[in-house]
């Protein structure tokens, strides 16, 4: 469970962390983007390989992460639902439906 969020820094199950994070059960990895705030299909394929039912991308505490069409494209091509938020109502959501459905969260924390 997501603990607490503020602008750069999240903590999850008690572990604070500093870098963009991929949540997926119970491992937390650091996230990359190839193009900083703009997403790419590429930017979800090791997210892809955990099989979420859905993924949570929090586009950051302003909104800065564009998610293109084409990520979306790609997502519902591998039947994955995903939900694009700031990252303050990505961490609610993530919270929210962790308890019951296959979800993954990738969570900007900056911008």
């Amino acid at each position: 469970m997501i603990d607490s969020y503020l602008f750069g820094e999240i903590v999850i199950d008690g572990k604070r962390y500093t870098d963009h994070v991929v949540i997926s059960g119970n491992n937390v990895r650091k996230w990359r983007t190839r193009e900083g705030h703009l997403l790419c299909p590429d930017d979800l394929t090791a997210i892809i390989r955990d099989k979420p039912d859905i993924v949570i991308i929090g586009t950051g505490k302003f909104g800065e992460v564009k998610v293109p069409q084409a990520v979306l494209d790609y997502a519902k091509s591998h039947g994955i639902q995903l939900i694009c938020q700031v990252t303050d109502e990505a961490c609610r959501t993530y919270n929210n439906l962790a308890v019951s459905a296959r979800v993954t969260a990738a969570l900007h924390l900056t911008c």
